[in-house]
Parts: structure tokens; sequence; C-alpha cells
């Protein structure tokens, strides 16, 4: 899921490229999920943005927006595998989305598009919003552009590391950690408490405090207190200011070390020689390094350790055959932006309808040959030719032929 550093570099290219400038078309497909589970339509979206001068763009956390000269103004959220795509310009570069191939850029619009704009300027600028799980929300809010974040949803959610310096700081952060009796790991990941964090900054973020992801939030001194909010202003200020682009990452940042896990051939511990672990509380995986995020306090009694990542070897790959399989279970359960467990939503046939009737013209019926060769020569093998003989004239029922 995009977090903090993603939807900086989103608004990023929003601001160069739609900021000042007049939309002279919009056009948006009727999602049932992305924009009627926050109570709007497709076909509204699209008539609050034809015609509108765009005035600012912004962003809080997960959360960022488009302002227009006059309201509703759109409050948009990626959810798993929303972004924004902008025609002849490559806006995603991040772990996310940077193995994107040439042809998502060049084709337009780009596939499982949600919304589309473009804009009156010559040459005219083309953005899309994309979501391919359909777990992203498209929402209008009827307030002056100036006061979006004092309405729902931004305003139920805590305050950005970055873009909030005045509210987020030491006092309150050891204010929600004295006050609330969960793992740390899970008070970062409270869009409430704080907004942005998800599960590779918390990581970070936990790795470089030395912390455990699982000891009580409750239950650190003050100093250990004070490391945590240097090291969440450290993680997300550079990853905000290199826009989530991983390339531009240190090296000894846990991020570039971290998603092999099950994986062949991939790291086994970080550059210093520390290795990696995995922990599940509640159904999330943390990647941490035992050795130095030692428990300094008590630890959630219901955590399921990992065994430490190994250099490859025959057990090596034994495990990672096996966790390769858990994780093709695990996808048929994503998680949406309030991070409870639930099954993929079902397609939308009016926004989809193309790609069904797609399928079922080419998607062979279950047990039958997809290979035409192939059924022809099963059709050759059941089939008996029988030599025809003289039969003198006669039909099979004995009468003569006329």
């Amino acid at each position: 899921m995009p977090e903090i550093a993603e939807i900086a570099r989103a608004v990023h290219f929003l601001r160069i490229h739609l900021v000042g400038k007049r939309i002279a078309s919009a056009e948006a497909i009727d999602d049932a999920n992305v924009f009627g589970k926050v109570g709007t339509t497709g076909a509204a979206v699209a008539a609050a943005l034809q015609g509108k001068k765009v005035v600012s763009a912004g962003t809080q956390g997960k959360y960022f927006w488009i302002a227009l000269e006059k309201p509703p103004h759109l409050v948009m959220h990626f959810g798993m595998t929303g972004w924004i795509h902008i025609k002849n310009d490559k806006t995603a570069y991040t772990n996310y989305f940077k193995k994107m191939e040439d042809s998502e850029y060049t084709v337009w619009p780009p596939k499982f598009w949600k919304f589309q704009i473009k804009t009156e300027e010559k040459p005219a600028v083309e953005i899309a919003f994309t979501d391919p799980r359909r777990f992203g929300r498209v929402r209008l809010v009827d307030c002056p552009g100036e006061e979006i974040r004092k309405h729902s949803p931004l305003v139920e959610n805590g305050p950005d590391p970055v873009v909030d310096k005045d509210r987020f700081t030491e006092e309150y952060l050891r204010g929600k950690m004295t006050t609330r009796h969960v793992p740390i790991k899970a008070l970062l990941l409270d869009q409430t408490t704080i907004s942005g964090i998800g599960n590779w900054v918390a990581d970070e973020t936990l790795y470089h405090a030395k912390m455990h992801p699982e000891q009580y939030c409750d239950d650190f001194s003050d100093a250990e207190i004070k490391t945590l909010y240097k090291n969440i202003c450290y993680v997300c200020d550079l990853a905000v200011e290199k826009l989530g682009d991983s390339d531009e990452f240190p090296e000894h940042w846990l991020f570039n070390h971290r998603w092999g896990k099950g994986t062949k051939g991939s790291s086994s511990k970080l550059p210093n020689g520390e290795k990696l672990a995995f922990i599940t509380v509640g159904g999330r995986t943390s990647c941490y390094a035992p050795a130095i995020q030692k428990k300094t306090g008590q630890v959630t009694a219901n955590a399921k350790t990992e065994p430490l990542v190994k250099e490859e070897s025959d057990d090596a790959k034994v495990s990672a055959k096996q966790d390769g399989k858990s994780a093709r279970k695990a996808t048929k359960a994503i998680k949406d932006e309030s991070g409870d467990e639930k099954t993929a939503p079902k397609r939308d046939r009016k926004s989809i309808g193309k790609a069904v009737k797609f399928e079922a013209e080419t998607t062979p019926a279950k047990g039958k040959r997809s290979n035409p060769a192939a059924s022809e020569n099963s059709k050759s093998k059941k089939a008996k030719v029988v030599p025809v003989e003289d039969d003198g004239g006669r039909r099979r029922s004995g009468r003569l032929r006329k």
C-alpha cells in the first residue's frame, strides 16, 4: 500500500502538471467500490471536475486532494494499488510501481482507470486515476478549499509527521504512547494517531530506534520515546524528500533488504551483517533485526515469531518453498484502507464489462482443450473409421436404392 512518501510523490507531479490549469473534459467509470463506498458516483466526480480550474494539491498521510476553484473538491486514497498516471510522464518510481512496463505509460488511457481528465492548454495535460484492486477511494468534499482538512475523512486522522511539525511533537507522541496499551508497531500503524505510516515505514523507524515491534507502547522509557520520535521524523522526512524513490534510499536502510522473505537468492542480512527475521501478530508481518531490536519490556503474548532468514541452503530452499505457498494463499485476503482483512471485491459488471466479455471469448470452458490441434487429435483417436463395402445397392433397411 502506498505510504507517506509515495503519496508525496503523486502530489508532487500533480502540482507540476495540473495545479493552475483548467480542466477541459472529465470522464469517470461508475465504480461501486472506488466511488460508491464513499457516497458518490463516477458521474458526480466527472461533473465536479468538468470546466473547473485546479487551485492546489495537498497531502495528509495516506490521503491527498486537489482543490478546485469552487467546491466540491476531490479527496483521494490509493488503497492497495491505486495510482495517478500522467500521459507521457513516468510518475511511478517506487517499490510498488517501478516495474511497470513502458506500455503502461504510452497506451492511453491506462488499464484499470477510474477517472481521467484533460486540460485546456496546448499541449493538453492528460491525467488518470487507476486502481486494479479497487480498494482506492475517491470522494467529494463540499467545503471551502482551505478547510478540506477540517472535514471527514481527514479530520479524524492524526498529524502528518512531515507537514504537521507544529502538531507532531515529542510530547504528542509521548502522550499517545503512555495512554495506550498496544504493541508499538500497532500504534504506529494507527492512522488516527499518526497519518501516513504504513508497514514498511513503521518497520524502518523501529529498526533505527532499536525497538522490538511487538513491545507494548506504554512500556518504553522517556529516552526510548525520544529516540523513536527522532527516527520517525528522520525516516519520513528523508523518504518524502526522495519522493519515495527507493533507489535513493540509504543502503543501510532495512527497506532495501526486507522484500526477500521466502524468495530464492534474496538478501538474508543487512550490509553490517545483522540477520533479518519476521514476526506476525494479529495478521500483520514485521521485518526486524533481532540482534539489535531487543525486548526491554512487556511483549504481546500472542506474537508468532518466525525463524531467522538463513543464507541459501537445502533447508532454506525448503522453507522458501513453503513460504511461497503461504504467500500465494495470503493474496486471497487483502486489506482495505481501515486495515481489516477482507476478501477481494467482486468485479463491477458495468465498469469492467468489456474485460469480462473478453475472458468469456478467450478462455476455454472447464475441462475442454484450448489447443485446436490437440482437440482434433483427440477426436481422431476416438473416431473409428470403417471402410465402405459394396452392399449391392441396398440400404441398411434392406431396400434397394433407387
